[in-house]
């Protein structure tokens, strides 16, 4: 390996000092790694549970729909006049650095939006069990999407904690390793330098 530093004490000072630096951010990083990692597992277990419910409330939603279309007709015309959701917002909280969504529903449960007439209790299951997928989804939304951007996250601490891991605290380790010999060795020659020149005076 080839050094284009100087071999004196004041490089030597400041090398050191960019290694405990070095050595600090590497530990900053592995525990913000950390911290994101348990983050993502607690968001993904959830994300496992919400999947699973959101599932079965699509289930028993499209068979009551598929009931209601075969008793009803098609439910076309009572699908149009139902409002299309507008509630929905987003806020950001900050996570390690991460910016976390925060995913609201703002909109109360319509018992109005259809009329009672030329309905049955099959569109409303339907209704009531779209109404709760809709609600799931966006918790679900919130969730993945905290997910994925932990997980980008992780990925960039990860390779900023393997660079300083595997080149900067090596390369300013052998650094010191190669100014400390040079300065012995100058000191080595400084001092038999000095015993000649004494011997050299005895004379």
């Amino acid at each position: 390996m080839s050094f284009s530093i100087f071999p004196t004490k004041g490089n030597l000072i400041n090398i050191k000092r960019s290694l405990m630096l070095a050595k600090l951010g590497f530990d900053l990083m592995d525990k913000k790694r950390n911290i994101l990692v348990r983050e993502m597992m607690s968001l993904i277990d959830t994300a496992k549970s919400i999947r699973g419910e959101i599932e079965s409330t699509f289930d028993t939603a499209y068979k009551a729909l598929q009931t209601a279309n075969i008793t009803l007709g098609i439910c076309d015309s009572i699908a149009k006049g139902i409002e299309v959701e507008t509630g929905i917002e987003i806020k950001y909280k900050s996570v390690m650095g991460v910016e976390i969504p925060k995913v609201t529903l703002n909109s109360e449960f319509d018992t109005r939006a259809y009329g009672f007439s030329g309905t049955n209790s099959h569109l409303d299951i339907a209704y009531i069990c779209f109404d709760k997928a809709k609600r799931i989804s966006v918790v679900l939304a919130e969730v993945e999407n905290s997910v994925y951007r932990l997980a980008n996250e992780i990925k960039k601490t990860q390779r900023r904690a393997n660079a300083l891991k595997n080149v900067n605290i090596p390369k300013f380790e052998k650094t010191i390793n190669y100014i400390s010999n040079a300065l012995e060795e100058k000191e080595r020659e400084e001092f038999s330098r000095l015993k000649v020149i004494k011997r050299t005076k005895q004379k």
